[in-house]
């Protein structure tokens, strides 16, 4: 569960007066909550969760739009960013294709799409501060938002807790 979920529940909770029940009433009436969503339209919990691949990129998927970047992990180990390269948008791309390029003082990554799309954004502050996959790589550092074209493909990436055990097998 995300905290993006949480805090959206907790906040529809306050509004109906339930404030006064502890985090732990509030999280467990919010999964009662997701799996009643989940039961009437079971792709709609799909824009609350963030999912990863095992060449650590990630995408946060909000409706039919996903923001990628690199993970923190990947970051980590490419060292000090000096260089991202932006694709250019309105740009389609297939799951697994090379959208950009992270060049740091020790090595040039790829990176590629975890699933496919349309570039509708990219994230023009890296050009001048590409620090910021450094200093915010989950959020901050994104690279580009894009229009899914097939969200079935998120089926085959893994959740945090999944990508946490992947990193510890490695």
């Amino acid at each position: 569960q995300s905290t993006g979920e949480f805090q959206t529940f907790q906040h529809y909770f306050k509004r109906i007066n339930l404030s006064r029940y502890s985090d732990m009433a509030l999280r467990l009436v919010s999964r009662v909550c997701l799996r009643q969503l989940h039961a009437i339209n079971p792709s709609s919990t799909r824009a609350l969760s963030m999912y990863y691949t095992k060449s650590h990129e990630w995408v946060d998927v909000k409706g039919t739009t996903g923001r990628v970047g690199i993970t923190d992990h990947a970051q980590a180990a490419l060292g000090d960013i000096v260089f991202v390269d932006l694709p250019d948008v309105d740009t389609e791309f297939d799951a697994g294709e090379e959208v950009s390029s992270v060049e740091s003082v020790k090595a040039v990554g790829d990176v590629a799409l975890p699933v496919s799309g349309i570039v509708k954004a990219v994230n023009e502050a890296l050009s001048d501060t590409p620090t910021l996959v450094n200093e915010s790589a989950e959020d901050k550092g994104w690279i580009c938002e894009l229009e899914l074209s097939d969200v079935s493909e998120l089926d085959g990436l893994m959740d945090k807790a999944a990508y946490d055990a992947f990193l510890e097998s490695e």
